[in-house]
């Protein structure tokens, strides 16, 4: 019978730590430990309960959007039969109110990462804002509005370097502005008009998929990149369309999930990954709902909190990963 070195061309070494830069599949034994290791152990990705929400909300909360699954935060938002100021910092177990935001809304935006969130848009139960706050770590200031009022936007970036695009004017539209950490300017439109997108990157280097088109309305496949100037679409598209999910990660390595799928605008639990090339399927949200807009984090570590049906529930993604493991021989 043919044995380890023959197969893998690797022999098993004794050391006394583990190596640097181990290959799939090798083989040793660390002397310190008194374990015999292999790496190359795929542990496939999953989804887990997080700590719950204070206050259950759904429709668009802004906040943290690019923040950590250790570090994030989301603000503002839908909660019982009306729009709330709630502020909440999560760190990885469980949330804390914190300091309000000025204005109470829904269908906002976010960017940012801690302490340096930012808020943008939405829509106030009478009018569409463009009202931008910014937090310092301990409170919102109010900064220049957006140059259209609108809800319902994505949006990819820093407190500095902000980019939201679409949304409800109404009607829908094509329109992006960039944010510069002081105001806003007009950035390049998008190939078609777009609201509940899933953002995802920095301003310069931005994911926009998915989202509601048409007249119908109806979900979409379609995927944007937008490099700082203009929009391309990709010739990699969802294999499901999807709209108000949430998302998490950079251009070439990111997840969305949750949402409206048709046919008939069905709320849905599914994650697709993307690799900067092709999207592939994902483990299955524990729950349905659509607005999981308190989303982000990376494609290995992202965080969902909130949505509708309402909910305060947190759910915690880990990507897929290469692990190194002790063998048994028993």
């Amino acid at each position: 019978m043919a044995g380890y070195n023959t197969i893998r061309g690797l022999r098993v070494k004794y050391l006394s730590a583990d190596p640097a830069g181990a290959e799939d599949g090798q083989v040793w034994y660390n002397s310190t430990t008194g374990n015999l290791r292999v790496d190359g152990i795929a542990l496939t990705a999953s989804w887990a309960s997080g700590g719950n929400l204070n206050t259950s909300r759904d429709t668009y909360m802004g906040g943290s959007r690019n923040g950590t699954q250790t570090a994030f935060r989301t603000a503002a938002g839908y909660a019982g039969t009306s729009n709330v100021t709630n502020n909440e910092a999560y760190n990885g177990t469980s949330w804390s109110e914190e300091a309000d935001v000025i204005q109470a809304r829904r269908g906002a935006a976010g960017a940012g990462t801690e302490p340096a969130a930012l808020i943008f848009g939405g829509y106030t139960g009478t009018a569409y804002v463009g009202a931008t706050e910014e937090w310092n770590g301990s409170s919102w200031s109010e900064q220049n509005d957006m140059s259209t009022g609108r809800d319902g936007m994505g949006s990819c970036g820093t407190q500095t370097a902000a980019i939201t695009f679409g949304g409800n004017v109404p009607p829908r539209t094509n329109a992006a502005e960039e944010y510069n950490g002081s105001s806003w300017t007009a950035g390049g439109n998008m190939p078609a008009a777009f609201s509940n997108r899933m953002g995802l990157g920095i301003q310069t280097a931005c994911l926009a998929v998915g989202g509601e088109s048409g007249a119908g309305p109806t979900a979409s496949t379609q995927v944007d990149s937008y490099n700082g100037t203009a929009f391309s679409t990709l010739p990699a598209s969802l294999p499901t369309a999807k709209q108000s999910g949430g998302g998490a990660g950079i251009q070439t390595a990111a997840v969305v999930f949750g949402g409206l799928t048709p046919p008939g605008s069905t709320v849905v639990s599914t994650t697709l990954a993307y690799d900067g090339t092709s999207w592939t399927a994902q483990p299955n949200m524990a729950q349905a709902k659509l607005h999981w807009s308190a989303g982000g984090g990376t494609a290995a570590a992202a965080i969902a909190a909130g949505g509708n049906p309402q909910t305060n529930a947190t759910e915690e993604f880990t990507g897929a990963t290469i692990v190194v493991k002790n063998l048994s021989v028993s």
